[in-house]
């Protein structure tokens, strides 16, 4: 059924519908996607790991190596850059979403997770991906202004480290509205976030229960774009 919503969605608003299409070994391949695997800032530069797009584990595109991936992507996106993070955090079963990590807040500058406990097996992925994101530039060779989010104490279900993040927030109109966990950390992250979107409201919803189902409010959402 979820494979249904592009075509009503797009005969509701009257458009005609785009199926992103590659070649895979020499035939015609539908690129598989999701939404919370890439970020971009608007301006041709888009963000994602590769933990999520190019490891064998839930590979989304089997055959398909870098560079036609990157090629696919911009042709469909209008992308001038493809950049390239390492690894998403413990729990996450998407395996890498860039939603969890990394999250562009204008054309230059994005928000990034880090873990101040070196015993938490966060700590070492999250140090690589800012090391790598300090290397990075936008589209015109800037580097990028990064600002560091907070991550919350470990949540934990049965057992099951879960993928508590507050990155994973959610932009709309006027309001952004971000995940919280009943943590320190959440007032910290809230300020953080605050200064970043001038204009629209900060808010932050409960999701220690919500985050049971391995997401929060990013992970739940699709932005629909005006027309």
């Amino acid at each position: 059924n979820d494979n249904q919503l592009p075509l009503r969605i797009a005969k509701v608003l009257k458009l005609a519908p785009v199926k992103a299409e590659t070649l895979n070994g020499g035939k015609p391949y539908h690129f598989v996607l999701e939404g919370g695997s890439i970020d971009t800032n608007g301006r041709g530069v888009l963000l994602t790991t590769e933990e999520c797009l190019l490891s064998p584990i839930q590979q989304r595109n089997p055959g398909l190596s870098r560079e036609q991936i990157e090629q696919t992507l911009g042709q469909y996106l209008g992308l001038e850059k493809v950049l390239w993070l390492d690894r998403g955090i413990v729990g996450d079963d998407t395996h890498g979403h860039v939603d969890d990590i990394t999250r562009f807040v204008a054309e230059d500058t994005v928000v990034t997770v880090v873990e101040g406990n070196k015993n938490d097996p966060n700590h070492e992925l999250l140090a690589e991906n800012l090391k790598r994101l300090k290397q990075m530039t936008d589209q015109n060779g800037r580097k990028f202004q990064i600002v560091e989010l907070p991550m919350p104490s470990p949540v934990v279900f049965r057992g099951q480290r879960l993928p508590a993040s507050y990155a994973n927030f959610y932009i709309a109109n006027n309001v952004v509205l971000v995940p919280v966990f009943n943590d320190p950390n959440d007032r910290v992250a809230l300020n953080t976030l605050a200064p970043l979107f001038p204009g629209r409201q900060v808010v932050g919803i409960y999701c220690r229960d919500l985050v049971w189902g391995l997401g929060t409010i990013h992970c739940m959402t699709q932005q629909q774009p005006a027309i």
